[in-house]
């Protein structure tokens, strides 16, 4: 089989394997998917109905935000078994770094906290209220700007985002491990992260699937 044909069969499986995370509205958030990697910068979320490949009415895609349900483990395991393909016994090196959604005039936002914002401003400070949210990308050995998206997910204002981040990368190899062969792992975050989140590392430190052990940020696996 060529090159060729062999990526698209992997992107035809990785299709399939996403449809099947989505629980609810399946058809709709699929669609609303294509829409989000195909169409652009658009005026506002609704206009993303009107892109060639979301073949259904802007009413399906209401009811795709609303009523849509996704499996959240299995779309992480999708994107850690996509992430770590192909890239032999190197280990896995992740990015980690919380992006803020202002709503500084939603008072009656739920679970609003206040947060460091480089462009915006509040009483002469570059702070802003709004919700926080941790992205986790993994990065390759490649010089090249590409990064795979791997965990989003909101830190309220009462969590400390460097525990979250901890957990979150740990969610991640776990996922990695459990849906392919075994092999060493590197579970490292930048090193920004300040040593008081090495405990949390470090803590109640099982043994994964490929043999390896939690380390703290930004240092070379150890191996049992």
């Amino acid at each position: 089989m060529d090159s060729s044909a062999q990526t698209l069969d992997l992107l035809r499986s990785f299709r399939g394997s996403l449809y099947r995370c989505f629980d609810r509205r399946a058809d709709a958030l699929f669609d609303l998917t294509d829409a989000l990697l195909t169409a652009g910068t658009v005026p506002s979320p609704v206009h993303l109905s009107l892109a060639p490949l979301h073949r259904r009415g802007w009413g399906s895609f209401y009811a795709a935000l609303s009523r849509g349900r996704i499996g959240e483990d299995s779309l992480r395991e999708l994107l850690a078994l996509r992430a770590s393909v192909g890239d032999g016994n190197r280990p896995r090196v992740y990015a980690v770094d919380v992006s803020v959604w202002d709503r500084c005039d939603a008072e009656a936002s739920p679970g609003r906290g206040y947060y460091y914002h480089p462009s915006r401003h509040s009483a002469g400070q570059p702070i802003v209220a709004g919700w926080a949210y941790q992205l986790v990308a993994g990065l390759s050995f490649e010089r090249d700007s590409w990064v795979t998206p791997l965990d989003a997910r909101r830190v309220r204002p009462e969590e400390d985002a460097n525990d979250a981040a901890v957990e979150q990368v740990w969610g991640i190899c776990w996922a990695a491990c459990r849906t392919r062969v075994p092999r060493p792992c590197s579970s490292s975050t930048p090193a920004t992260i300040p040593s008081s989140s090495n405990a949390a590392w470090k803590a109640a430190a099982p043994t994964c699937w490929c043999g390896c052990i939690r380390t703290a940020p930004s240092t070379p696996p150890q191996m049992r």
